[in-house]
């Protein structure tokens, strides 16, 4: 059987989780269905094995990166579209079905599942936060912090190869038009958020970074920035309470903080593993 998609899987360091991620991918597929690659990069453990074991094929690395290691594995590809799947991400064989239907049938350059939203262990302020940010970022999400994205075969020419960025979604996000992208609402990707406000505001951190990164290259984001008349519109439709919107805004007064000591040190962006997700 001729697959009707790859999907490439950057692994760091995943051995306890990447069964759970590959596990959905490829129980309900049929044999050839879909072409998976894993890609270890950087792996002191067992990722590989796993992978293995599971029945995908896999691409080895000795050098840690996330864009590196989308580079690898896309390139051990020759089917089209393309999925690109974080590890810790579960995104079912229906769902990627339904990815590769969109871009087939609609045109669309690029394509992303609806987020679900696995909160369970997370503590109680972190969740207040992630409810708010979520309610923020819900009517402006595409392609960036679902864990997944597609590609056909002329949206894959227009952003790879990839370059060596953190924010690899975000910049497939901002590569493309709202009418060159599309949110498929049969398709579900599983994502369980940091767990504590700590972990938050590393991930945050990582993210405003890599967002300047992007920036630099010429990729300001389309929609802008979000300012406080969002959260002040929230707040008074009843859609987030104020303790929710108290606990946000503290957060990001720590996050934007830390953003400038960290620009301060000028020291370089790595991809980092949230064990608190895991």
């Amino acid at each position: 059987m001729k697959p009707i998609a790859s999907v490439v899987i950057p692994a760091f360091n995943e051995e306890s989780t990447l069964g759970r991620c590959l596990e959905p991918l490829l129980a309900g597929a049929e044999p050839g269905e879909l072409d998976v690659v894993v890609v270890p990069n950087g792996c002191t453990d067992g990722t590989a094995r796993v992978a293995r074991r599971l029945g995908a094929r896999v691409v080895e690395s000795p050098r840690p990166g996330k864009a590196n290691a989308l580079r690898l594995g896309d390139a051990a590809c020759s089917v089209f579209p393309r999925i690109y799947l974080d590890a810790d991400v579960l995104l079912d064989a229906e769902s990627a079905r339904a990815l590769t239907a969109a871009l087939e049938d609609s045109g669309a350059l690029a394509a992303a599942p609806v987020p679900v939203w696995d909160l369970s262990g997370t503590s109680r302020t972190a969740r207040r936060v992630h409810h708010v940010h979520e309610q923020l970022l819900k009517p402006r999400r595409a392609l960036a912090g679902v864990g997944v994205y597609a590609l056909s075969r002329a949206g894959h020419a227009r952003v790879f190869p990839l370059p060596d960025v953190v924010a690899d979604d975000e910049l497939v996000h901002r590569s493309f038009g709202p009418h060159e992208r599309v949110v498929v609402h049969e398709a579900r990707s599983v994502v369980r958020p940091a767990r504590t406000v700590r972990a938050h505001l590393r991930r945050r951190v990582r993210v405003r970074l890599g967002n300047r990164e992007l920036a630099r290259l010429g990729l300001p984001a389309p929609e802008g920035r979000l300012g406080p008349r969002a959260l002040a519109t929230l707040v008074a439709s009843r859609s987030v309470s104020p303790l929710d919107a108290a606990c946000y805004l503290a957060v990001l007064l720590a996050d934007r903080a830390l953003t400038r000591r960290e620009s301060a040190r000028a020291t370089s962006i790595t991809w980092a593993t949230d064990t608190t997700s895991r």
